[in-house]
């Protein structure tokens, strides 16, 4: 008797839960009209995102280095349009330089444009290697484009965000910015750094009613994917093998999806949900319900990434195994 009246008063309360979680959810961004910058957008994931928010009727700025293809992109896009009064303006510049040149180049698209009602940044790299044979120099840059690429845009449109009540700022980090992966030394650090800015900021701009979204992609068959892959170690690429590929399509309208939701976590497939729950720790929740799977979730997941982990320590054995049998060097795939 005891237990149905204890299991009934947990249905209750939940159910509760259900009813009030809309009541602290943040109200959907609008895109239609919306500007909407995207930094590292001429390629990969950011032109998808770009092309994603250009469907929904979204003004866009492309930030990129390569002018080439930003105008390349921007035709791209243009293919998009949902009606003729929608533009794509294009800025080639170095996010992750000289914070003076991007704060100058926030203010000529909101000149163009309007205010920033929501900002991608998704200029990124990644590189990797055993930490011994990466060179210091390329922990540097790592940081400086993942990590200061990130910053610098973000501290140029947080003024005018939190002047007009509303705004969106994504980050994008990495299923490696959750878990440190053999071969990811240099990356992973600059990935997990973004987590930390996320959250402290959040904190900072909710009362404001501008709302950050970190974005954690597994592997996406984008240009820069392929780049990494041809220095990428064995051990990296089989640990990789591990999970399936994601358009960066997929990965675009999801990262849009949560965005315009205010969603704090976004995450691709049932490899990313597991992954974001492990790693939740302190992060802010969207609605109450969110913070709910994760505490229930939170355990079976642990004991499941014990297994993921005994198979990564496992491939790392077997290739150092066949190293010493064959006496061959380390090989990248």
């Amino acid at each position: 008797m005891l237990l149905l009246i204890a299991g009934t008063c947990l249905v209750a309360f939940v159910l509760l839960l259900y009813m009030l979680s809309p009541l602290i959810s943040p109200k959907p961004l609008a895109l239609p009209g919306a500007h909407v910058v995207v930094t590292g957008g001429s390629s990969g994931i950011g032109k998808c995102i770009a092309i994603e928010c250009y469907k929904q009727g979204a003004f866009i700025t492309l930030v990129a280095r390569n002018e080439e293809r930003l105008l390349q992109a921007k035709k791209e896009i243009e293919k998009h349009s949902i009606n003729d009064k929608q533009v794509v303006l294009c800025i080639s510049v170095d996010v992750s330089q000289d914070y003076s040149q991007v704060e100058n180049v926030i203010k000529q698209a909101q000149e163009k444009l309007g205010p920033v009602d929501m900002l991608i940044n998704c200029a990124g790299m990644s590189v990797s290697g055993k930490f011994e044979d990466v060179e210091v120099s390329t922990f540097e840059k790592l940081m400086s484009i993942n990590y200061l690429g990130s910053v610098y845009p973000s501290r140029a449109v947080i003024t005018t965000m939190k002047e007009r009540r509303v705004g969106r700022i994504v980050f994008l980090s990495s299923q490696a910015g959750q878990v440190g992966l053999f071969g990811y030394t240099a990356y992973s650090p600059s990935k997990f750094a973004i987590k930390g800015l996320a959250e402290a900021l959040q904190m900072e701009v909710k009362p404001y009613n501008v709302y950050v979204t970190v974005a954690y992609p597994p592997d996406t068959d984008t240009p820069g994917f392929a780049e990494e892959n041809k220095t990428k170690p064995l051990e990296t690429r089989l640990i990789s093998e591990t999970t399936s590929i994601c358009t960066p399509e997929q990965v675009a309208k999801q990262i849009v999806k949560d965005a315009i939701q205010g969603n704090f976590n976004s995450s691709i497939g049932s490899d990313g949900y597991m992954l974001s729950s492990l790693t939740c720790g302190m992060s802010p929740v969207t609605s109450i319900t969110e913070g709910l799977q994760q505490v229930v979730t939170m355990g079976l997941f642990r004991m499941i990434s014990l297994f993921y982990l005994g198979s990564f320590d496992n491939i790392i054995r077997r290739c150092m195994i066949e190293r010493t049998k064959y006496g061959t060097a380390d090989k990248t795939a």
